[in-house]
């Protein structure tokens, strides 16, 4: 059944060999029968979506959308059909020739009769691939008759753009002028705004040379848009010379331009310059509102610029500007955290005065900076002062007061807060529980220590999990960790203990010098049936090796690689070392390969070591280069790096090349006296060690090792 045709308009117009009936536009969706042609727009088949599940405000999670990015849009196969047939046409010849350009394409663009600039440039709007679109654009240029318009170079510069090259991009105006069409402030336009938006300030400004070069001078509207996007990247000296140009021009001043240059100079800290800017604005009759000012303030206290907000809050006065909500709180919250909490009191004092409306959020500030500047008073007064305003106290404002007391020893209080916060049904965390552990540990008040842990435990509190982390904050500083343990001791016998607590008692213990009760607490955790992890064996390597006992470290690096883990690369770079230093340098250089296999960015160490071991082959002078690159990176050949010397010499070359590397590094003080001559012994030992291994391999091989135990030889036996 042929298809039916869709109805003429009411007027015909002339027809068209090809098309039949149609308004003369290219890019009408829809072509009505012709002597060739019948097609229509059909609308792909959509899918119809799932009921969507009623709301409910109960359940409404504010999150959601961040937590939960709404779907890309699904692209059609006809997602081209809005062109014009001629363009679809050529998108096809692409496609055929899969969008690489050649004869197929040209012989299949060589059918079209007549090509228009429009045309070009509705191809190229849609075009992907930076390439073919310069080739076509290239070929249409090449046609009879044929002269790109303004549509069609903005087209490619899109396209380009689009694609990551923005660098060919800034070439059309050059190409635009050596075809006959010289540029205009438009393509500028469009040039600057695409390195606007994709923050590429330097090349903003390139193309704001070129624009000069051609003699072409740009608009405010331009000039602004060139300021602002070279303040927001960061250039300002190059901001401040473009305005000088804005001025040099002749051209009168926005208000937007002050503001963009008032906002780039406050970021800069250049205080002084931005009031000359403000004085100029008021000149020009362009006077800031509270919102500009809010704006420099808040600027200001991003840069910790506390002096210059308060210049700034005093040209406001000034200016008659009376100060919002957002001001007042900006600035109030700038000072309390820059320390002034006494100056951002007086402007609080003054919000009061005038019946602005006081969020919590400000009370917050203002207690935690009180409580910083040791005035707990002042702190306290003002939680008062918000319950009797009718507000309701959060976990932010109890947490630092509770802090406060239990810093000056106000345990008792800080407790009845801590209830206060469970009786309002606040959920106190470990930030809340974490001062007051604290100040039990150090006035020795365990029982009360236990009783808060029971306490924790009721509330639905991780217990273990939260003693792990007061822990590890406890010995963040070195002094405590004597106190850590005195309360871990304590508690173990009440059944409070983890592998996590002992491997962070380890790790302190071993960071201050301790590696001897470190080790206690390593043999404690086996008695007590703990099962160690491997962060448990990898701190035990390295108390091992530090106490000499090279072969219990190798026992624990065995139970990691049974337990299928990997040791931390701190354990493996101190057994290295350890093997290293008893002349192991076989096994010392397989553990080297193995942390690099294993890890993703291993020891710098290590990885020089395989490159001396690898420069071994082409002789001295190039491991002397490799430890040249070492030492400007600033990493003196160690232990390890003179055992791959010895290592690789002895696999590839001879011992007096090593011996000439050892020298060399002891004419350039990079090894002393008494280092070469022990690294000499060690090169001997091991070239003695790889002949018998030779000797022994060779017996073997020709089955002599009979013979030899035959008359009593015990060679065989090592």
């Amino acid at each position: 059944m042929p298809p039916k045709s869709v109805p003429l308009p009411a007027k015909p117009s002339k027809p068209y060999f090809f098309y039949g009936h149609r308004k003369p536009s290219q890019n009408r969706p829809v072509v009505y029968g012709g002597l060739f042609s019948n097609r229509q727009v059909l609308k792909p088949p959509q899918s119809p979506l799932p009921p969507s599940p009623p709301f409910d405000l109960r359940k409404w999670d504010p999150h959601h959308l961040s937590q939960n990015p709404s779907p890309p849009p699904i692209t059609t196969p006809h997602q081209h059909s809005k062109l014009s047939p001629i363009a679809r046409f050529i998108i096809d010849a692409f496609r055929k020739s899969q969008y690489t350009w050649g004869p197929s394409v040209v012989f299949e663009l060589n059918k079209l009769r007549r090509v228009t600039a429009s045309l070009v440039a509705e191809v190229l709007k849609v075009q992907d691939d930076p390439i073919l679109a310069s080739k076509f654009f290239h070929w249409a240029g090449k046609q009879k008759g044929f002269k790109h318009n303004f549509a069609s170079y903005n087209a490619l510069a899109y396209c380009l753009n689009r694609n990551g090259r923005f660098r060919v991009a800034d070439q059309l105006p050059e190409l635009m002028d050596s075809q006959g069409k010289p540029p205009t402030e438009k393509q500028f336009e469009i040039l600057i705004r695409m390195h606007a938006d994709k923050n590429r300030g330097q090349r903003v400004y390139y193309v704001y040379q070129k624009m000069k070069n051609f003699g072409i001078k740009p608009r405010v509207f331009l000039y602004n848009r060139i300021m602002d996007a070279l303040v927001k990247t960061g250039y300002l000296d190059l901001a401040l010379s473009v305005y000088e140009d804005f001025r040099g021009d002749g051209l009168a001043e926005e208000s937007i331009t002050f503001m963009i240059l008032i906002k780039g100079l406050c970021k800069a800290g250049k205080v002084d310059e931005m009031l000359e800017v403000l004085g100029r604005m008021r000149e020009m009759f362009c006077k800031p509102d509270v919102f500009a000012y809010t704006a420099m303030i808040k600027i200001l206290v991003s840069k910790g610029n506390l002096d210059g907000c308060l210049r700034v809050w005093e040209e406001m006065r000034r200016d008659g500007v009376e100060p919002d909500v957002m001001a007042y709180v900006t600035l109030v919250a700038g000072l309390c955290k820059g320390g002034r909490v006494q100056r951002g009191y007086e402007l609080f004092k003054e919000m009061k005065t005038k019946g602005i409306l006081i969020e919590r959020v400000t009370y917050g500030v203002l207690i935690e900076g009180f409580v910083k500047n040791g005035k707990l008073g002042s702190a306290c007064g003002l939680l008062k002062d918000l319950i009797d305003s009718g507000y309701r106290a959060d976990l932010g404002i109890y947490n630092p007061l509770i802090e406060g007391m239990c810093d000056v020893k106000l345990i008792d209080r800080a407790c009845k807060l801590f209830q206060v916060t469970v009786q309002e049904g606040l959920e106190p965390g470990f930030a809340t529980v974490k001062p007051m552990l604290l100040a039990f540990a150090e006035m020795r008040r365990m029982s009360d220590f236990c009783k808060l842990l029971e306490q924790m435990q009721k509330l639905g509190f991780s217990v273990n999990d939260d003693l792990s982390k007061f822990f590890s904050f406890v010995v963040e500083k070195g002094e405590r960790t004597i106190m850590a343990v005195r309360v871990f001791n304590e508690l173990k016998v009440k059944g409070y203990g983890s592998v996590r607590i002992y491997n962070i008692l380890m790790g302190a213990l071993h960071k201050t010098g301790k590696v001897k009760q470190a080790l206690s607490l390593f043999q404690e955790m086996k008695d007590l049936n703990f099962e160690p992890d491997s962060s448990t064996y990898s701190n035990a390597i390295i108390c091992y090796v530090e106490d000499e006992n090279i072969k219990d470290a190798c026992i624990c690096h065995n139970k990691i690689i049974e337990m299928s883990c990997v040791p931390s690369i701190d354990a493996y770079y101190s057994l290295t070392n350890g093997l290293c230093k008893i002349g192991e340098i076989d096994a010392a250089m397989m553990l080297v390969r193995d942390c690099l296999g294993n890890v993703t960015n291993g020891p710098m160490e290590f990885k020089y070591a395989l490159t001396v071991l690898h420069a071994c082959k082409s002789g001295a002078e190039k491991v002397m280069e490799v430890l040249n690159e070492m030492m400007q990176e600033g990493l003196p050949p160690d232990n390890i790096i003179c055992s791959a010397i010895i290592s690789g010499m002895c696999k590839y070359r001879t011992i007096e090349e090593a011996r000439k590397v050892f020298a060399n590094l002891r004419t350039s003080k990079l090894l002393t006296e008494a280092n070469v001559i022990i690294y000499d012994e060690l090169l001997i030992e091991y070239m003695e060690k790889k002949a018998a291994d030779l000797v022994l391999s060779g017996l073997k091989f020709f089955g002599l090792e009979s013979k030899l135990k035959a008359k009593g030889s015990t060679l065989l036996s090592r």
